[in-house]
């Protein structure tokens, strides 16, 4: 049982995906997801020339030692390009061990826990007519819980919302592209008012249980625009709606802060997205300062390294929410699911349905039915990529936007 190839292979059937293959000496062969979006080649560059070396001629069923080897054995460790490069080896090495058991991968993690996990789904509008049009088209497929996002009144486009513009194409997640003056990638800018916002909020969800009632779970993203005590007003204000969750509130990083908004509110909170370690939630779990985590495989170091974060977390009667976008790609959704069928503490899933020109590349073996997924029963992750197609679809350089205050501040998002 040897490593022999590690290959990265950069693909952009509608949107950028980087994919560890790695092949064993007798053949087999394991996928892992490693796309940062906005900046993919910065984690290829990272798998290509610095881990793949290293893996060549190792035992790729010393899955732990490896983990560790490629996390404590650099000088510089965590970072969400570390941990993206860390996640897709993990996956794909976890990949070879269930084809080579000829099982699914959930059932080598212990088996199932549940027969299907629980999902949550994006639904937008410009104006709440057109978010309520969302809400119900997602709950006629049978999803019975639902993030919502509407855009405000006075500000342009919103990172999260559908476009103003009736039939106007816009899929807020991947990165867009834009150009400077030169011609030369850059972000979009987009403009925020945070007094406007936490103005307008309270009266959507209003409308929706008014229109939707008391069973249909609603969540709702800030997006890491507020401030501590903004976060509390809105978290407070929220509570008569009875929210499934509140994300990411206010940036992260600041941990302590948490403390304020959980003073002053009941309503759930989730954060997470973009930590990469454990040691990014220790007072968050410890303090028992939030209700779910909210990273992804694929950015917190695949399954073995969320596996870590999802077990301290479980101590405390944290739950998972784990972060399911589209720019998580094929793989890295279905390493989630097989995860989520085996922990005690799951929670819900984030779901993004990829695009059909994503799936004619990454074929999927995992099933959605009636608001629930299931990672099926294919040996493995159960996902193979048609590399022929792959290569038709090469990188197209974009960014995630950034946000500005009216004044032209930078703001957080």
């Amino acid at each position: 049982m040897t490593i022999t190839r590690v290959d990265v292979i950069i693909t952009c059937p509608g949107r950028n995906f980087v994919t560890v293959k790695i092949t064993t000496k007798d053949g087999l062969v394991g996928y892992g997801d490693a796309t940062l979006n906005g900046r993919e080649l910065a984690v290829a560059s990272y798998l290509r020339d610095h881990l793949a070396p290293l893996l060549r001629e190792r035992d790729e069923s010393r899955i732990e030692d490896i983990w560790q080897y490629l996390y404590r054995g650099s000088y510089w460790r965590r970072g969400p390009v570390t941990m993206a490069a860390i996640a897709a080896v993990d996956m794909a090495l976890w990949d070879i061990k269930a084809k080579r058991a000829q099982m699914p991968l959930y059932e080598l993690l212990g088996g199932a826990s549940r027969k299907g996990v629980r999902a949550y789904v994006h639904a937008s509008g410009w104006d709440y007519e057109a978010l309520k049009v969302a809400v119900e088209g997602y709950r006629t497929q049978g999803f019975t819980a639902v993030r919502v996002q509407t855009g405000v009144p006075g500000l342009g486009q919103i990172y999260g919302i559908a476009p103003a513009k009736a039939g106007e194409k816009y899929n807020y997640e991947p990165a867009k592209p834009a150009v400077n003056s030169l011609g030369e990638p850059c972000p979009v800018e987009e403009e925020w008012d945070s007094r406007a916002y936490l103005n307008f909020v309270p009266e959507i969800f209003d409308n929706l249980r008014r229109d939707f009632g008391s069973s249909l779970a609603l969540l709702h993203d800030a997006h890491h625009r507020l401030t501590p005590i903004e976060a509390a007003r809105l978290g407070k204000e929220l509570e008569p709606y009875d929210l499934f969750w509140l994300e990411d509130a206010t940036p992260g990083e600041d941990q302590e802060a948490f403390r304020l908004i959980r003073s002053h509110t009941t309503t759930p909170l989730a954060t997470g997205e973009v930590f990469n370690t454990v040691f990014d939630y220790r007072t968050l779990i410890s303090e028992r300062l939030i209700d779910y985590v909210r990273s992804s495989v694929t950015h917190a170091g695949g399954i073995t390294g969320i596996k870590k974060i999802l077990s301290f977390a479980e101590i405390y009667g944290v739950k998972s929410g784990i972060h399911g976008p589209t720019d998580v790609s094929p793989v890295g959704m279905a390493a989630a699911l097989h995860l989520d069928m085996t922990i005690h503490n799951f929670g819900i899933q984030e779901f993004m349905p990829h695009s059909e020109e994503t799936l004619s590349v990454f074929r999927t073996s995992y099933t959605v039915a009636d608001g629930y997924l299931h990672p099926g029963d294919t040996p493995g992750l159960g996902v193979d990529l048609d590399e022929e197609l792959a290569a038709a679809s090469p990188y197209t350089p974009a960014y995630l936007p950034t946000n500005r205050l009216e004044d032209g501040t930078v703001h957080d998002w």
